[in-house]
This record gives C-alpha cells, structure tokens and sequence, in this order.
C-alpha cells in the first residue's frame, strides 16, 4: 500500500473487543467435576461458571494484597523501634509489588466487592489501632493462611505467567508470617485485647465453616435461582465438611502458639473449628 496513505479499518467490518482470558482454575479446582448442575451445563454454561469462581479468587487476592498495604502502612507508625519501622516499611514494598502483580490479571482495572463478607471483615479489621490484634489476626493467622492459600492457586492454576506469578509471592508471604509469630510472641496480650481476638477470629472462622458459599452463588449466577433443596445437594457434592475441615484444620495449627493457649481454648470451646454441614450453609 502506498505509505502516504494510512491504513484503517474497514468501517463496515465489526470487531468486536477482545475476549476475557478463559478461566484460570478448572473444575476439579473448586470440586464442580462432582457437582451434577454443573456437569449437566452446557459448554458455555460451564465456562462461565468456572469465569466467576476464577474472578472471584482473583478479587480476594486483590482485596486481600490492598488490605495487606494498609496493615504494614499502619504497622510502620505502630512499630517501636526502628528496626520494626524498617521492617514494616519493606514489608509494604512486598504487598504494593504483589498488589500491582495481581491487578494485571484482573478483566476490570478496579472490582467492586466490598459487599463480601470477608472483604468487609478485612476493612474493619483494619481500622483497629490494637496491636496485639492486628499482629495476631493479620500477620500470624492470615498472613499464614495466605501461605498455603497461594501455594494451592499456584499449584492448580492453568495459566503458567498467573501460576509463576502466585508462586513468587510465597518467599515474601513466609517471611511476613515468621516474622509476625516471632513478635507475637514477644507481646504482651491485655485481657481486653484477648477478647477481642477471639470474637474477631470467631467472626472469620465462621466464613470458613459455611463452606464455599461463592462457588454455590456462581452456579446460581449462570443457571438462575436456586431452591433450598438444590443448594442443599450442591453443598453436599462439594464435599463441603471436608473442604471446610481441612481450612479450619491448617487455620487450628496457625493458631497454636504459647502467647495464645487462652483464645485457642475459648475458640475450641465455641466449637469454631468444627464444619458445618450441608443443612448449616444453606
């Protein structure tokens, strides 16, 4: 073509907008292989639910890595010496690098989901000026849940340049869980500050019990409203006293610190680390 002439699209032809990246986890991932609603959907129909159980992964770990900024932001001011100011402000480095990472990969630049129970749980959490609880719940509970979490989405993930991506984040997620046990240990737990840990982590234990609420509500997305009866059978195909069993089981063992006997033995005692069955997350 002649070069003064630039070059543009036909305006008769149509382009449609590139396609969203196909689902990033599979069924087996979320267990849907042995859900029959699911089994029993149309090609398209399975796409699109495996779509918005992958997006919503992808949106925790957004909420969770912007969470994580605030918390080491507001660790730096709390710190008392300047070792621990040091600390913190690198530890904000990991979180603002792992935060941009991860917003590559989702098809929206800024997803809305402050309406979840957990993300919520995150914000609130954060505004507290307790150390003690931020350190315990945050850093040495769910920073090492994070652990595991990510090394699960890693491992399962069908995207390499999304699995390399999760797998680099577990040296930096290691080293924020260690380094938050070794100062719990180190600090002093009032009995008011106590009683709040255990009624925060209570409230989170209970998100964990009721099983995978967001997979059920992806189902119900795609193939339309639900009876209690049909939700029941999900719950009960996704296995959903083992999956819940093995979260509540690894977060049990995050919990088993000397500095922390007391609220182990209140959460026990609220039967917090017990599943729920099927009937219960209905």
């Amino acid at each position: 073509p002649c070069p003064l002439v630039p070059l543009s699209p036909c305006p008769l032809v149509h382009h449609p907008p590139p396609l969203p990246p196909g689902p990033y986890w599979d069924a087996t991932h979320f267990n849907l292989h042995n859900v029959k609603i699911f089994t029993d959907a149309t090609p398209n129909e399975q796409a699109e639910i495996l779509q918005l159980c992958s997006c919503g992964l992808l949106e925790e770990s957004y909420f969770i890595e912007k969470a994580g900024m605030g918390y080491m932001a507001k660790m730096v001011l709390l710190a008392e010496t300047t070792e621990e100011r040091m600390l913190y402000a690198l530890f904000c480095g990991d979180e603002a690098s792992h935060f941009a990472q991860i917003s590559r990969f989702l098809p929206t630049p800024e997803p809305v989901g402050t309406d979840k129970f957990f993300l919520r749980f995150l914000a609130d959490l954060i505004e507290s000026q307790d150390k003690a609880v931020l350190l315990f719940v945050l850093q040495v509970v769910l920073e090492g849940w994070g652990l595991s979490h990510y090394r699960s989405l890693a491992k399962d993930c069908v995207d390499k340049n999304l699995s390399l991506m999760l797998h680099s984040f577990l040296e930096d997620e290691s080293r924020h869980h260690a380094t938050g046990v070794t100062l719990f240990d180190r600090t002093c737990v009032t009995p008011s500050s106590q009683q709040t840990i255990i009624e925060t982590l209570a409230s989170f234990l209970q998100m964990v019990q009721v099983g995978p609420q967001s997979v059920v509500t992806a189902i119900e997305k795609i193939k339309g409203d639900l009876s209690r009866q049909q939700k029941l059978k999900i719950f009960t195909e996704l296995d959903t006293e083992t999956h819940s069993g093995s979260r509540l089981k690894l977060l049990r063992s995050l919990m088993s610190h000397s500095n922390a006997e007391i609220i182990l033995q209140q959460l026990d005692q609220q039967k917090s680390f017990h599943p729920f069955p099927p009937e219960k997350c209905v």
